[in-house]
């Protein structure tokens, strides 16, 4: 006779019921560290892209500014204010702005949004109060000019946990940060 090699139905069966297990273990912790995550990731790319426009305005010699529009949950990357010379915060028909990127922070899913979570002072160096709509540029607009430097400010974000949150923002150098709530204090 033939020796065939190979599993068993029971080996099988064994081999998915510890799996079953195991996984019913691990998902709970992954849907807690997952809201998080898209958290960090929404805060690394608002980082990038203001480096982005930092770079762009510099290359361009010219202005370039971030629109946060608070009221949808997005931020707009401008390279123009269009013939009136003014950053436009309302979009849709008609706005003179020439808009090069729009992000939208429900992409990342996990409530990600505007917000400062369980924080209680801004991310100055002085602490204070935090900015009522959370992002605390003049008018929420953050302009870079062809030197690289900025307006100084903070835009705070938060996720459906409220427990962390992140301020990323500028100094007047043009220096980009960012900070993390660690339950007392940003670091």
């Amino acid at each position: 006779m033939k020796q065939e090699s190979g599993f068993t139905l029971v080996e099988l069966m064994i081999v998915v019921g510890l799996a079953a297990v195991l996984m019913a273990f691990a998902i709970p912790g992954i849907l807690g560290w997952l809201p998080n995550y898209h958290l960090k990731g929404a805060a690394n790319d608002l980082f990038s892209n203001l480096q982005w426009a930092k770079l762009n305005a510099i290359k361009a010699n010219k202005n370039w500014a971030v629109v946060f529009d608070t009221a949808n949950g997005q931020y707009h990357i401008c390279s123009d204010s269009g013939p009136d010379n003014v950053w436009s915060t309302v979009f849709g028909a008609g706005v003179a702005n020439t808009v090069e990127r729009t992000f939208d922070f429900a992409r990342y899913g996990s409530g990600v949004g505007y917000g400062s979570g369980s924080a209680t002072t801004n991310a100055t160096t002085g602490g204070g109060a935090l900015p009522g709509d959370n992002v605390s540029y003049n008018v929420n607009i953050l302009t870079f000019n062809s030197r690289g430097t900025c307006n100084a400010g903070y835009v705070y974000l938060d996720n459906n946990n409220n427990s962390l949150s992140y301020a990323v923002g500028t100094r007047v150098s043009g220096v980009i940060l960012t900070h993390r709530w660690a339950g007392a204090a940003w670091n």
